[in-house]
């Protein structure tokens, strides 16, 4: 059942399904919606209480009313599982969800955690990067005094299109300022107060959270766990759907 409640400032759009007496919150990634987890959501309801979100700015819920970074998304999320009367769920995060879970779990009772191909271990950048980055901050300062506003941006959003990420460039102006903030969140110094079991399930092709990020998260975590899949990349549980959902379904029931 699929079901809209007001959090704050926010209309969560989630589904709900599933009777058991422990529940499973899954959280996904960056750009994507509940119906992400559809397989993983029916399966975990056989046994759980099962919830998807669609985290703030996407699917069927409003975008944030600020720039949120991680800490905003974790404290909506505390509010929701209060007002649902959730005690210790078992959190099942993806990518950017995987931000919210460790920093969920590094402060909240938490039965279990899952992370799959999760954020939080702040990127190495290369020299190219930094000089998109700052090629772009000086002709968002520049050009405007060399050729007008007007067509200063048109270059500006050309240049973009070429050099932004899909994530970026599909986001709206607001989700995109989120994005910029989240994506350089480190979260090292909370993953040692995770007390919960932790599964981490990793694709050894990923290159959004690379497996060195999952590496440093084993050593971190206290009582972490790494399976990885040799040709599997960051959208590992769906790749290899039937493999992960096992995997998953043993951590859950052990």
């Amino acid at each position: 059942m699929e079901k809209t409640k007001k959090i704050g400032d926010i209309d969560l759009h989630y589904r709900q399904s599933g009777s058991g007496a422990q529940t499973v919150i899954l959280l996904h990634g960056w750009g994507c919606d509940l119906h992400i987890f559809d397989v993983l959501h029916t399966q975990t309801a056989h046994d759980f209480t099962v919830y998807t979100l669609d985290l703030p700015g996407f699917g069927k819920s409003s975008e944030p009313p600020t720039i949120w970074g991680i800490e905003d998304y974790t404290a909506h999320l505390e509010a929701f599982v209060k007002a649902e009367n959730i005690e210790n769920p078992i959190l099942i995060g993806h990518s950017f969800g995987g931000r919210m879970s460790i920093l969920y779990a590094s402060r909240n009772p938490t039965a279990k955690v899952v992370l799959i191909g999760s954020a939080g271990v702040k990127p190495t950048r290369s020299l190219n990067w930094y000089a998109k980055v700052y090629s772009y901050k000086t002709a968002k300062n520049v050009l405007p005094l060399l050729v007008g506003k007007r067509k200063a941006q048109e270059w500006i959003d050309d240049y973009r299109q070429q050099a932004g990420s899909a994530d970026y460039n599909s986001a709206s102006p607001q989700m995109r300022g989120i994005l910029s903030k989240v994506v350089n969140e480190d979260l090292q110094h909370v993953m040692p107060k995770i007390s919960a079991p932790t599964l981490l399930i990793w694709g050894e092709e990923d290159t959004a959270t690379p497996l060195a990020d999952a590496k440093v998260m084993e050593k971190l975590i206290p009582d972490a766990g790494l399976v990885s899949f040799k040709g599997a990349g960051h959208y590992v549980f769906l790749e290899r759907k039937g493999e992960v959902n096992i995997v998953i379904d043993n951590f859950l029931q052990s």
